[in-house]
């Protein structure tokens, strides 16, 4: 079965062609800088990775694109679009409407296109990859995948805020969490490569422009570092994570900004964007070794950030067996690890330097041999995920 998984986000559309239940990836490709006339398209097969510089103003012409390159006599890899026999869309925000991947219909539009305020990065492009998918893949399944179904085991007491229960009981307000098909994949590729006996307590952590964390206990999430909202927790490429809400009240009364002003401020000019003039790690990190002082404190935030929730989640799982790191930065910034590792040996984690210096794509430890809690670098493959869940929900 021939699954193409899509993951659109604001202005990019990332996508792979996956042969299931094999897992044979066909092949892969990338939209970037969507609404641009400079837009680039990367698409890759066998190894071959072809770039092209174009204009692409909308989604839909992007994914246009993406199925004339499926469809290529050279680097296509189907002969029709009924070859593709479903469609996995990854959705950031279920709400309290989905705990589950599902097929989609109408009444599952309407449920997403409702939680745009809650995801508004995120919820609204990938509805439009939806309904996009929809009109060219006319015969595929489409299945939505949602980034907080596997948050949904966290207790009670980790999900609910200290407010009146009616805002839970009638509005559904409460801790959703993120990333999970993230968390989801990599917490199980450490159970395997570790062993069940020694991967009872995890905490993975998934940096990317997006951050965040879930303590894992027993392959099911307890808590995680995102809420309501993918906002909060960890410092972010342009969101600001956690913040005192007085500061909120404060911007508005104060500093007479409107609630939509100071949403798009802690959503896309704050956390590393905010701290640095920067969003890109890359680059704040070469700024901080050349001595600038903004990205040097910014980096430091962001690790002392990431400390704190280790801390946290050492006590809730009440031990800790391994930490993992992934996604983007998480899985390629060695400074970035050693940052968020250094100065916590009193909780048994001892990172070696030389093995966190070494860049592999495979799953790898980097502590000490006397760290007494593994760290593992597993890179995160959501596309197999979604995959997997859509196989498996289709059969």
């Amino acid at each position: 079965m021939n699954i193409l998984v899509l993951n659109a986000g604001s202005s990019s559309l990332k996508y792979q062609v996956i042969e299931m239940p094999q897992e044979n990836v066909k092949c892969v490709g990338l939209v970037e800088r969507i609404g641009m006339q400079d837009a680039i398209f990367t698409h890759e097969k066998g190894g071959k990775k072809s770039t092209e510089t174009l204009p692409i103003l909308n989604h839909e012409i992007g994914l246009q694109k993406v199925a004339k390159a499926l469809l290529d006599i050279n680097v296509g890899v189907i002969n029709t679009v009924d070859e593709i026999e479903a469609v996995g869309h990854r959705v950031v925000h279920g709400g309290n409407k989905f705990s589950k991947t599902t097929i989609v219909n109408q009444e599952v539009k309407d449920n997403i296109r409702d939680l745009f305020d809650l995801a508004p990065l995120h919820n609204p492009a990938n509805l439009t990859g939806i309904e996009i998918a929809e009109t060219i893949f006319t015969s595929a399944k489409q299945i939505a995948i949602f980034d907080t179904a596997f948050h949904q085991t966290m207790p009670k007491e980790a999900y609910q805020y200290a407010i009146k229960n009616k805002f839970l009981d009638e509005h559904y307000i409460r801790a959703y969490g993120f990333h999970g098909t993230s968390h989801k994949y990599v917490s199980e590729k450490a159970i395997e490569f570790l062993g069940a006996e020694k991967s009872k307590k995890i905490i993975t952590i998934h940096l990317g422009n997006g951050c965040s964390m879930a303590a894992v206990k027993d392959g099911k999430c307890v808590d995680t570092s995102m809420g309501f909202a993918p906002s909060n927790g960890l410092v972010m490429g342009t969101r600001s994570g956690d913040i005192d809400h007085s500061v909120i009240f404060f911007l508005i009364k104060k500093l007479n900004k409107t609630a939509e002003e100071v949403s798009n401020l802690l959503n896309k000019n704050s956390g590393m964007q905010g701290l640095t003039g920067f969003s890109d790690l890359r680059e704040i990190s070469e700024k901080a070794e050349n001595g600038n002082q903004d990205c040097q404190n910014a980096l430091n935030l962001a690790a002392y950030r990431i400390k704190k929730f280790i801390g946290t989640y050492s006590a809730v799982l009440n031990g800790l067996d391994a930490i993992i790191f992934t996604a983007g930065i998480g899985e390629n910034s060695a400074l970035m690890r050693k940052l968020s590792c250094e100065n916590l040996d009193g909780l048994g984690i001892d990172l070696n330097i030389d093995k966190n210096n070494v860049r592999s794509k495979e799953i790898r430890e980097i502590q000490t041999e006397t760290s007494k809690v593994k760290i593992l670098v597993i890179p995160t493959n959501e596309e197999i995920e979604i995959a997997k869940q859509s196989y498996d929900l289709i059969k």
